[in-house]
């Protein structure tokens, strides 16, 4: 019975990987280890190693093993298994930078069980940069940072659908903390025009939900927050979807806007009282 469930579980993550890898030539899989907690890290860690026509990786939360295939000609394991480990997320090859794991939301910060593992190597920085060979020439692949604005602020939200002030006050301290870590240098050129527009506006809004403990108060800021928000994650290329929502009936039926990574509508201005009102107007991809 064990090994036909097995079969169950593995046949579909085969036949998903295979269909994934199909535009990719020289291909290699296999099996790695990742730690992680959540569907919110899944987004992390495939987010943080996949590249189109390159690399292939799907997560499992309960298993924490990766199915990973990857075009030997452009990239390797240990490349792959970098980017990840700079994201926050030890593995069997790499741990993480302990201000990158520091930085995960806290339904993120699983065990770190591979610690104590003396072979896996560890990475020195999260600012380091991943060089591979490919045709005589170098190319750089950088982690994108903005998945960790996203996440906490995706975090904020949650604990103002619970309507949970103080959570949501430590949460946007955090908030505050990641967007002040970003290295613009980093940044593509659409994502550096958007970041000088939005940057002192999401410091501000993240800054002032952080010291209220009012849930009303803090609400209204998380108005300005997402707008902002939106305009980032629109350049982000954080390679999952996110939905851009609204409520009709918030600040005096002016309305207000907010992100998730749901499509179901769970209200971060109205929590319980009105947990569905709203629509999804926009899917970024």
């Amino acid at each position: 019975m064990n090994s036909f469930f097995k079969i169950l579980i593995t046949v579909p993550a085969l036949l998903l990987n295979i269909a994934c890898s199909g535009s990719m030539k020289n291909t290699k899989s296999l099996n790695v280890k990742i730690y992680g907690n959540c569907e919110m890290c899944e987004k992390t860690i495939e987010g943080a190693a996949n590249v189109k026509n390159e690399v292939s990786l799907d997560w499992n939360k309960d298993s924490k093993m990766a199915m990973l295939s990857f075009d030997s000609a452009k990239t390797n394991v240990d490349v792959v298994l970098k980017r990840v480990a700079h994201a926050g997320y030890d593995n069997e090859k790499f741990l993480a930078p302990d201000d990158a794991y520091s930085k995960l939301p806290s339904c993120c910060q699983y065990v770190r069980s591979a610690k104590n593992i003396s072979q896996v190597a560890v990475v020195n920085t999260q600012k380091e940069t991943v060089e591979t060979q490919l045709d005589s020439s170098k190319k750089i692949v950088e982690v994108n940072q903005l998945i960790l604005v996203a996440n906490s602020y995706f975090e904020l939200k949650n604990d103002l659908i619970q309507a949970n002030s103080s959570s949501a006050a430590a949460k946007s301290a955090t908030l505050s903390q990641v967007l002040s870590s970003v290295k613009m240098d980093n940044l593509s050129s659409a994502q550096h025009v958007v970041w000088m527009k939005v940057y002192k506006k999401l410091i501000a809004a993240s800054e002032s939900i952080s010291k209220s403990k009012d849930i009303e108060a803090q609400r209204t800021q998380f108005i300005v927050l997402s707008e902002n928000m939106h305009e980032l994650v629109k350049v982000a290329q954080l390679e999952f979807t996110v939905y851009y929502q609204h409520c009709p009936m918030y600040n005096d039926g002016k309305g207000a806007d907010w992100l998730s990574l749901e499509k179901g509508i769970k209200n971060p201005y109205y929590g319980s009282q009105m947990l569905t009102c709203g629509s999804t107007t926009e899917t970024i991809k």
